[in-house]
Formats: C-alpha cells, structure tokens, sequence
C-alpha cells in the first residue's frame, strides 16, 4: 500500500495438551511452546510492528512457585526482543543450574515463560501512544488463582464511554478509559462474581477452604461469564484470555468483523488471526484450520476440554474485506485467489482508459501488496490479447505468411517493475517543504523501459488519502515521460473512517472525502456541508440504535465516475506533464472476489453495528468544527 495505513493487532493463543514432559521427548524441547510461539509472532508481524507481548501459565504449580510469566517490548524490534530476553533468561538458568538441562520437572519449576498455556500479541501503536503500559497481554492480578486474568485482542470498541459508566455503575474505579482495561475489567467483574458464588457453594457443601480451590477450576463456566461481560460489547474483536488456573478462551464478535482461526488435535489447541500463520508453524493442511464462528468463543478448560459455545447471537456477517484486500498474509490460500480475482475484475476499466491500446502500455505496481492482484490483472491481459491474436489469424483465412503469424503470436504484455520502495525514509524535518522532498523519494522508479507514445499502468491495492501518491509515486512516474499514468486501486473509493481496528479515525484525510467536497463546491452545493452537519448535532444525545449515518449524503449526488475523476484531478496537479487516470475498484466487484468476507462499511458507509454510525457523524462533526480529535 502507497499510504501509510496501520491495522492494530494479531494474536496468538497456544494450549500444549500434554505434559512438557512429552515435547521433551518427541520434540526435544520442553520449550517447544515457546518456540512455535515465536513462530507465530513472527509470521503475525504483518499485523503490527510498534509492540508486541509474551504471556504464560504454568498448570498445577504448588504455592509459593510463580506460575505466571509475562514480557512486553516497545523495542524497534518487538518480537525479536522479547524472545531475545525469554533466550537470555532460560540460557543464564541453564547455565547457572545444569542439573536443570535435562530435568523438566526442574525447569517447570525454576524457569520462566515455559508453561502450557501461552499468549501472544503484536500490535500498532494508536491514538499517539506508544508506551509499554499500552502493550497487550494485559495481566488483572489477584491472590486467588482463578481470579488472575491475562487479556489480549485485536479490537476496537467503539462505545468504550458506555462500557467505562457501566464499570462504575458497578461500583468499579477504572484507571483509565482504554477499551482493553475497560474489556478486561468488564470480564474480571463476572470472573469474580462467578468465583464467588462458587465458593460459597462449596462452602455448603461441606468443603474446607483449601479443597476448594480445584474444585472452583472444574465448575467455573468460562462461556456464562464472557456472555454477561460481552453483553453490551459494540465493535469488532478477536478477544483472547487466560485465566490464572489454565482455563483460555478466544471470542469472536458477533459480525465477525475481525478474524480468528484455530486448530486442535491431542497434542496442542492453537487459535491465530491468520490461517497460514497456523498451516505454517505446525505443517498442517488448508483445511485443518478451522474459523471462529462469529459470536462463538474457542474455550479450553484447565483439563483440556476444549469446546466451540455460542456466546452472542450472530449478526449478519460483516468480516472485514480490508483483511483480504491487504492486512492478512496473501499466503493464505483463499486470500491469494481473491487478490487475484480483484485485480482481474479490474481490466474492462483499464482497457477503456488506454482505448485497449496494450501495445504501448507498460503494466506494473506498488510494491509488495498489490503484486498478487497484478498477476491477476495481467492474465486478463493475456486473455484479452489471446482473443486479439485468434482473431487476426482467423481473418486471415489460411493465406497469413508464417512471418506475419509469428508477429501476430508474439505480441505480450509489457511487464515491468517500474516502482521500487527504496527505504522506509523518516521524515526527521518537520518544516513541510523538507518532508514533502523527502516524502517524493520514498520510491524510486525504472528507468529506460517507458517511451513517450506509452500508457504506464500501476496498480496499488488501495488508495486511502493519496498523498505518497501525489507526492512521491506520480511524480517520480512523471519523469519516465509516459503520455499518460494509469492508477489502478483493487479497492473501491474509501469514503468512511474505521472504528473496528484500522487506524482511520479523520474524514478530512480521505482523498474520495477531499474530492466530494471539491465537487459540492464545483456545483454550488457546499450548503449540503452545513445541512449534514446539523443533521449530525441533532443525533449527539441519541441511542446509537436510532442514529443515521448522514455523512452518506455526501456523496449522494455524484457518480463513482465523478468522484473518480475529480480524485485524478486533486493527484494529478498542474506540475504533471502526463495525463493522470485513477481507476478504483466498483463495490459490487469487491463482493464478488471476497464473497465470504462483505464488511465493506469504508467503502458504502454501512456499518455492521449501531456504534458505527455515531463515531463517523462524530468524524464529521469534528471536521466541521475544525477539531482534529479522534473520532473514537
């Protein structure tokens, strides 16, 4: 992707099923979850690269013996620091005790981080922190075992204020307003209730304090507390979760709005935000990897019991078509035809805006992402020139010299790879003329392959606020002297923020928002701006089931060509010699390549739950008022 667009988070959740003991022996390591842990980081680091963090439990320790691990990095390099730290601890316990080496009651007991049941996360930093406090897994402690809670997810709230009155309501005080202490609180609170009752339970029953401390692991119903503290939860989550005695869950949001996949056999229970990432680190097929039913959690008990159990009712399923469109890895099977499929529902429109001249047309893309939906888009080409060549051979009836058919056949697309990201430039000036310049050369361009008489075709996966595109891609195009610059996006026209865990938080950045409003005042209909906003305050005080999202009326009176066209107006300028075309996927086709994956709500502004209306009316009121907050 040309723009910067960051995704908060992945997860990764493994359950060994047998003692350590056994890794030892068939895997040569009692550190063999820890090992496929950072395994499935690593394959995860795609999904975040700001932090990450580490958590474990050790099953059936005696009192007294520290049962819980956790490490959090905000390195440069998170992952890869982590378990650095994790190496250094277990190489100094080795090397300082070597009568551990081959003893895992003995390195269960004295050595950290290896444990059965482990916790991973990577994330991106958002709404402008940074800190180790905001790194995932979050650990609620407490003295009694099963009252310890470990949390981590890839989610975004989006009525944290509801969630954060509802905890005091209760008689909490909250620390801070963040949706992950406000989730984790929300779940302790029931996780503590539920602990109770059991105890109390026990207590008349007959059993002294201490016998009821296993017997309080068996009863607890992981599935009965997630229902009541996911009650009132408006968003899109994967929500992971340890409990201090071993119980772990995974629960996903009732749209499916954000993924999670898991495997299970009698050795290990593993639940991901990626399919691959699973195939890969455990060498298991496609259709080992199972996914998380919207609203249902994965729940495995202390015993190994692991169960699927409907948690919340499931919505229409909304998953996010950005995960296949560019976060996921394209590695995954599916994900792979889809990028594909995209870039070859594409061509009709291509071929129109170079008047199907494919001769003098040089076809490329922005590197990495959108490399799968080019090689889609130029095995239509291939069609399209398959059905050219037929055609030409067949007009000739038989009388076509061997010569003439042999020019007729060798007619191909011109592939080239004209854009090269050079380096990850900071831009360390903050005066503007001094970034833009150094902006313009985060990527470098091909030279010698374009000729004047040539269309250049380059397909980015999407275009969010277009500005590396005006800034650095077209221009650095620009000096190729092409006589035209085709812009391709396998996505649609983003016209909506996000408030389910992309970082799109301000309508004013989006290039598609940019140009409406060049349009509306092209027309003398910017009073349309204010009229919206009104609409917008009206509805400040409302339930967000009530609320209508008017931003929609933006946009009601243009054309997706119109848009388009203004959108190549705004990127193109008048220092550009070439003409300047941009292309964006239709809606409709997006459906068709990711039929299973229809959360399109930045593309139509349909938001999957209540709470996505009120937070893109906030977006616009924020941006009529000038207010460059968050709008969640």
């Amino acid at each position: 992707m040309s723009d910067a667009l960051k995704h908060e988070c992945g997860i990764a959740l493994i359950r060994l099923l047998k003692p350590l003991e056994y890794y030892k022996e068939k895997y040569g390591s009692a550190f063999y979850g820890v090992n496929k842990m950072y395994l499935m980081m690593e394959k995860q680091h795609n999904r975040g690269q700001d932090g990450a963090g580490f958590a474990s439990i050790k099953l059936d320790v005696k009192p007294g013996e520290r049962y819980i691990s956790r490490v959090r990095s905000i390195a440069q390099q998170p992952i890869q620091d982590i378990f650095a730290q994790i190496n250094e601890r277990i190489n100094h316990e080795l090397t300082t005790h070597p009568e551990y080496q081959d003893d895992v009651d003995l390195q269960k007991k004295h050595i950290p981080y290896i444990g059965e049941v482990l916790l991973g996360h990577v994330r991106y930093g958002t709404f402008g922190k940074n800190s180790v406090e905001s790194v995932h897994p979050f650990l609620r402690q407490n003295n009694w075992m099963h009252r310890n809670l470990i949390v981590a997810g890839n989610f975004n709230m989006t009525n944290v204020n509801e969630l954060f009155d509802n905890l005091i309501e209760i008689g909490q005080h909250p620390k801070e307003k963040a949706d992950t202490i406000t989730v984790m609180e929300k779940i302790g609170h029931f996780l503590d209730d539920a602990v109770s009752k059991i105890y109390k339970d026990l207590k008349k029953e007959g059993y002294n304090k201490n016998e009821c401390s296993p017997l309080i692991a068996e009863r607890l119903k992981v599935g009965k507390i997630l229902k009541h503290a996911a009650k009132n939860w408006d968003g899109g989550y994967a929500m992971a979760g340890l409990l201090g005695h071993g119980d772990s869950f995974v629960l996903r949001d009732p749209s499916g709005i954000r993924p999670a996949y898991y495997y299970k056999d009698d050795e290990i229970v593993v639940v991901a935000s990626e399919r691959p990432v699973i195939q890969t680190v455990f060498n298991v097929p496609f259709e080992a990897v199972k996914e998380l039913d919207p609203g249902h959690a994965i729940i495995t008990k202390k015993s190994g019991e692991t169960k699927i159990k409907k948690i919340l009712e499931p919505l229409e399923r909304k998953a996010c078509s950005f995960e296949r469109v560019y976060f996921s890895r394209g590695s995954d099977a599916e994900i792979y035809q889809e990028r594909k499929m995209l870039g070859r529902l594409l061509m009709p429109k291509v071929l129109e805006a170079i008047n199907n001249d494919t001769k003098n047309s040089v076809f490329s893309y922005i590197p990495n992402t959108a490399e799968t939906s080019f090689y889609g888009m130029i095995e239509t080409v291939e069609d399209h020139l398959n059905e050219k060549k037929t055609k030409s051979i067949l007009d000739g009836n038989g009388k076509l010299s061997s010569d003439r058919v042999t020019e007729i056949l060798s007619e191909r697309p011109r592939i080239e790879k004209i854009a090269i990201k050079d380096v990850k430039l900071r831009t360390f000036i903050t005066e503007d003329s001094s970034r833009d310049d150094l902006v313009a050369h985060v990527y470098d361009v091909t030279y010698g392959v374009i000729k004047p008489t040539d269309n250049l075709v380059i397909i980015d996966d999407s275009i969010v606020r277009g500005t590396t595109l005006k800034k650095s891609i077209i221009k650095m195009m620009d000096r190729l002297n092409p006589k035209k610059i085709v812009v391709v996006s396998s996505a649609p026209q983003i016209r909506y923020i996000d408030c389910y865990g992309i970082d799109m938080a301000n309508l004013e950045t989006l290039i598609a928002f940019k140009a409406a409003l060049e349009l509306l005042k092209d027309n003398n209909q910017y009073h349309i701006v204010e009229e919206i906003y009104k609409k917008c305050v009206a509805q400040v005080q409302m339930k967000d089931k009530n609320i209508v999202n008017y931003v929609k009326e933006i946009y009601a009176n243009f054309t997706d060509e119109q848009i388009s066209d203004k959108i190549s107006e705004l990127l193109g300028g008048e220092d550009i010699k070439a003409e300047v075309k941009i292309i964006f996927q239709p809606v409709e086709n997006l459906h068709k390549a990711c039929p299973k994956n229809l959360g399109d709500w930045y593309f139509t502004g349909d938001y999957p739950t209540p709470g996505g209306n009120r937070v893109v009316n906030r977006a616009f009121i924020n941006f009529y008022e000038g207010n460059k907050e968050r709008a969640y």
